[in-house]
């Protein structure tokens, strides 16, 4: 059975640094693209936006313009953990943050939520002062 569990959100202030943690289970991160994505508050009914992604073969990072800059995607096969780092945060990154796990596929795009497989339940953060 496959598990990704989030860890390390919070309540910081803006200009804080927080690192988040998805640890996974019953899968093994290195044959997997990866993602995390984040839903706002207010808007549950809305796709999850796509805030960084790593692909699988070629190991290629992206990330959102908002977040470009700021945060940081990395993965430790290992330990089968991936982490977000993310530092000088805004009010406007308050969200659920997810991570997300995708078979290799033909035609997977890294911001299409429905293309990926497995998902974790989410970890909050906020900013505010």
């Amino acid at each position: 059975q496959v598990q990704l569990v989030e860890s390390g959100g919070g309540l910081v202030q803006p200009g804080d640094s927080l690192r988040l943690a998805c640890e996974a289970s019953g899968l093994s991160f290195s044959t997997h693209a990866l993602g995390w994505f984040r839903q706002s508050p207010g808007k549950e009914g809305k796709e999850r936006e796509l805030t960084a992604a790593i692909s699988w073969n070629p190991l290629i990072t992206l990330y959102a313009d908002s977040v470009q800059g700021r945060f940081t995607l990395s993965r430790d096969d290992a330990k089968n953990t991936m982490y977000l780092q993310m530092n000088n945060l805004k009010p406007e990154d308050t969200a659920d943050y997810y991570c997300a796990a995708a078979r290799p596929k033909g035609g997977w795009s890294a911001g299409r939520a429905e293309d990926y497989d497995y998902w974790g339940h989410g970890t909050q953060v906020t900013v505010s002062s």
